[in-house]
C-alpha cells in the first residue's frame, strides 16, 4: 500500500514558462516573454511561507528557466533557509558569481540539463549556438564552489548514441550523478513524438551497455524504476495551478493557489485523490511491485496513450503489449496547441 500523507513531503514549483532556448522537446512550450498570468516573486515567497507553516520539507524549483524569473535569487535566498531547496536549470545564464551566491543561499543541489555529449547535438536540440559550452561551464562553476550537481538528459533518438560519451563528460565536469530521463508526451515533444520517441526495447538496450565511470552514479527514472509517484507528487505551475506532477501539466488542474489553499486541492479534489490511490486496471509484475511499489507506473503517460487514468503505463513490459509506443493517439496530436 502506498503511504498516505496529510501533507505531501515535497513540492515542485514550475516558476516560469520563460526560457532563452528553443528546445525541440520542451514540455512547457516556453517563450521568451513571461505571461502576465504568472505568479510574481512576492506571491511565490508567500507560498514558500505557507509551505513551511504546513510542514513541507523540500522544494524543487524548475521552469522554463527559473534563473530568468525576475526576483529569482530573492526567492532562492528566502526559501533555502527554510526548506531543502533544489534547482533545475540549463545553466546558460549562471556564471561564477551566481554560483557563489547560490552556495551562500544554501541551495542543496542543482540539476543541470545538458542535452547531449557534444556541442553539435546539444546546440541543435536547444536551437542556440554556444549553449552547450555555457551549460558545461555552469556545472564547473557550481562544482567549484561546492554545490552538488546532477546532470540531466532526456533520452531520445537524437542523443541516445552519445550516452557513453555523456557519462564521461559528466565525470570530467565533476557531476555526482547523471539522471537519465525518458521522453514524456508533452508540449513540443508530443508534437514531434514519432521523430523523437524510442521504444522501451530501444531504451533498455541503450542503458544495458552503459558503464558509468567510477564515482559517478547513474539514475534511471523509468522501467523498472517507474514507480507511480502520484502518491507524493505536488506541483504548482507558473500560473499558480495545482497540477500534482510536472508531467501532468497538460492534463489536470486541481485548483489555483490564488483562490484555493494548496492543501485544499490536495485533500478535496477527487481526481487528485484517485491518482494517489495507485489503483490501475492491471496489477503490475510482482518483482516491480515488491521493489518499486510501482502501482502501474506513470499516470501521465498512461492517460496520454489510453485516455484513462486507471490504465497501466505502456512503458513497461507488463502493459505495452499491442501499444505502438513511437506513435501517439491521433486524438492527442489533434489536441496539441
Amino acid at each position: 500500500m502506498q503511504p498516505q500523507f496529510v501533507t505531501p513531503p515535497k513540492m515542485t514549483v514550475s516558476l516560469t514558462d520563460t526560457c532563452n532556448l528553443d528546445c525541440v522537446h520542451c514540455y512547457a512550450d516556453c517563450t521568451r516573454d513571461a505571461s502576465p498570468e504568472e505568479l510574481d516573486i512576492d506571491e511565490w515567497i508567500a507560498f514558500v511561507d505557507y509551505l513551511v507553516a504546513n510542514d513541507f520539507i523540500e522544494l524543487y524549483i524548475e521552469g522554463g528557466e527559473p534563473a530568468l524569473k525576475s526576483g529569482f535569487e530573492r526567492l532562492l535566498a528566502h526559501c533555502a533557509r527554510k526548506l531543502m531547496t533544489m534547482v533545475r536549470t540549463h545553466g546558460t545564464v549562471l556564471d561564477g558569481a551566481a554560483a557563489e551566491r547560490w552556495k551562500g543561499f544554501g541551495v542543496g543541489r542543482v540539476f543541470v540539463d545538458v542535452m547531449g555529449a557534444s556541442s553539435r547535438t546539444h546546440d541543435a536540440l536547444t536551437g542556440s549556438t554556444g549553449s552547450f559550452d555555457k551549460s558545461c561551464e555552469a556545472v564547473r562553476h557550481l562544482v567549484g564552489v561546492g554545490v552538488p550537481v546532477d546532470m540531466l538528459i532526456i533520452m531520445h533518438r537524437r542523443n541516445v548514441d552519445e550516452l557513453p560519451e555523456y557519462l564521461q563528460l559528466a565525470k570530467a565536469l565533476g557531476a555526482e550523478r547523471v539522471g537519465l530521463l525518458r521522453l514524456y508526451p508533452l508540449g513540443r515533444a508530443k508534437r514531434r513524438w514519432s521523430e523523437l520517441a524510442l521504444s522501451l526495447e530501444e531504451q533498455e538496450a541503450a542503458v544495458a551497455g552503459l558503464r558509468p565511470p567510477e564515482g559517478l552514479k547513474l539514475m534511471q527514472s523509468w522501467h523498472p524504476n517507474d514507480a507511480n509517484c502520484c502518491w507524493q507528487a505536488a506541483t504548482v505551475n507558473a500560473r499558480g495551478d495545482s497540477i500534482g506532477c510536472p508531467y501532468l501539466r497538460e492534463y489536470v488542474n486541481f485548483g489555483n493557489i490564488r483562490s484555493t489553499e494548496f492543501l485544499d486541492t490536495w485533500h478535496d479534489n477527487a481526481l487528485y485523490r484517485q491518482l494517489r490511490s495507485g489503483r490501475v486496471e492491471q496489477s503490475c509484475c510482482s518483482d516491480c511491485h515488491s521493489a518499486e511499489g510501482t502501482r502501474g507506473g506513470c499516470r501521465s503517460t498512461a492517460y496520454a496513450f489510453h485516455g484513462r487514468w486507471t490504465a497501466p503505463d505502456p512503458f513497461c513490459h507488463h502493459s505495452n503489449r499491442g501499444v505502438k509506443l513511437d506513435v501517439l493517439p491521433i486524438r492527442l496530436l489533434q489536441a496539441s496547441p
